[in-house]
């Protein structure tokens, strides 16, 4: 009897490990916008990622958006040790406020700097969308300490007041480019929202001529540093932030 129901249990064991690495993606699925995104996308997808050498899905991705350009960039590799592969650029379809990061709740402006997802909401009014950690430690110490503001997403719709908003077709395939991400494993998608592309000399020199007294100066060279180091390197910046609240690496 003892052995049965030994055995039992680590049946039970089994299916609940089981069960728990595949939650995440599964319990997505459940919802109808995620479930019909998947059955849309998903093919069309694996054929995208076979046409460009590239394995699907990602265990790891790599979002970075630009202000002047109105994109938003999808990276990815497999191994942890790989360097990140450009997937994708979409273009995001509508921009609220100016250059410059945000700081201060209805200031309309999109945040700048290095987050992460932290949300995942199938449920969105603007068809799904992605949650951003802002603000983030550095944008706690630089803004509003009483109004900063929050709930800043990627999401469908092509509307915003301070997110980055793209179509739904286009939020369909980075929120299953997520969903697979999350569900193997990455805690902590990177997203990291830039002015300009640094590395345009055109565009550096609009960001410099649309300075005023207001300027971030120090705060664009910091970003301008991590910038260039993923393109030299297409490997994450590790990036810090000092008591001031200034990006550092």
């Amino acid at each position: 009897m003892m052995k049965w129901i030994t055995l039992c249990l680590s049946l039970l064991l089994c299916g609940a490990a089981v069960h728990a690495q595949q939650s995440f993606l599964e319990n997505q699925k459940l919802f109808p916008k995620v479930g019909e995104a998947y059955r849309a996308k998903e093919d069309a997808l694996k054929k995208e990622f076979e046409k460009k050498g590239l394995t699907y899905p990602a265990k790891y991705i790599y979002l970075r958006s630009f202000k002047l350009d109105s994109e938003l960039e999808i990276w990815v590799k497999n191994n942890i040790a790989d360097t990140f592969r450009l997937f994708k650029s979409y273009k995001v379809c509508n921009l609220s406020g100016k250059m410059g990061p945000k700081r201060r709740e209805g200031d309309l402006q999109v945040p700048e700097g290095f987050y992460y997802i932290n949300d995942f909401n199938p449920n969105s009014n603007y068809h799904l969308s992605l949650g951003i950690n802002y603000p983030n430690y550095s944008d706690r110490i630089l803004s509003d300490p009483k109004r900063p503001g929050n709930e800043i997403y990627i999401h469908g719709s092509c509307l915003t007041i301070g997110c980055i908003p793209l179509s739904d077709n286009f939020i369909d395939e980075v929120y299953i480019l997520a969903v697979n991400a999350k569900n193997a494993g990455q805690d902590f998608i990177p997203v990291h929202v830039y002015p300009v592309r640094f590395s345009n000399l055109g565009s550096a020199g609009y960001l410099m001529n649309v300075c005023n007294n207001d300027c971030e100066g120090l705060f664009w060279d910091n970003l301008r540093t991590a910038y260039m180091y993923f393109e030299k390197h297409h490997r994450i910046p590790v990036v810090l932030t000092d008591d001031k609240g200034q990006y550092i690496m």
